[in-house]
């Protein structure tokens, strides 16, 4: 069963993956869509916690980004070629060198505090995912849909057919905030680290498009000021 299929399926609803359903069934009240990520993404847990692990975890943030600096400086040293990459030749030369180990320590370091802090994240959007099947269901009984698909799955969906903002209002009523300190022994669940992964997707591809935008206006008009 996929990841959405096992957010639906709590709630009774049918996951429908075809192109093929009848256009009428989008607009009549009987089928609806949602994007779980943008959902979720909509939340204001959501958005307080991602906040709050910026504050929590902000030494570690530091940390994370002066052990990056050290071992981008140890890298340098072998980039001959000064392409900002180590190639195979490089690499050979890199692992002879005393500074070997300690730029492996360094890549464990980091990926230590990387995993603290998107660990806290995962934890936020699970807290926030439990209640999803909850809130589709909420959404679903008051405008009596009978049937829920991912929009990936159509080649067109009308945009009276989403309701993910219904559902994100409903998930806001059900989760006001969510904690970003995982309890001892904590693992994170598949299921939210793949929501987790979809989402830091989807939000890596809106900031290179802001500054894709910020970049054409700059262009456009040479003379305003680059930033703040």
């Amino acid at each position: 069963m996929t990841r959405l299929a096992k957010l639906l399926a709590p709630a009774g609803l049918i996951l429908a993956a075809t192109a093929a359903l009848p256009a009428q069934a989008q607009v009549d009240g009987r089928m609806a869509t949602v994007d779980v990520s943008r959902t979720v993404i909509g939340t204001t847990a959501f958005q307080t916690a991602y906040e709050q692990v910026n504050t929590t975890y902000a030494s570690q943030n530091d940390l994370r980004r002066a052990k990056a600096q050290e071992r981008q400086t140890l890298l340098t040293k072998f980039d001959k070629n000064g392409d900002k990459q180590v190639d195979d030749t490089e690499l050979a030369a890199m692992q002879k060198s005393p500074d070997y180990a300690k730029i492996q320590t360094l890549e464990q370091e980091i990926a230590g505090l990387t995993n603290q802090i998107d660990g806290a994240r995962v934890f936020a959007v699970e807290q926030i995912i439990m209640q999803y099947a909850a809130a589709l269901k909420d959404v679903t009984d008051a405008d009596q849909i009978k049937l829920v698909i991912d929009p990936g799955s159509l080649l067109f969906a009308p945009p009276e057919a989403d309701i993910t903002q219904k559902v994100t209002a409903a998930l806001n009523a059900r989760v006001p905030a969510v904690g970003v300190v995982p309890p001892s022994g904590w693992q994170p669940s598949r299921e939210g680290v793949q929501v987790f992964q979809e989402i830091q997707q989807r939000l890596a591809l809106a900031a290179q498009f802001q500054q894709q935008q910020a970049a054409a206006g700059q262009q456009a008009n040479p003379d305003a000021p680059a930033g703040r």
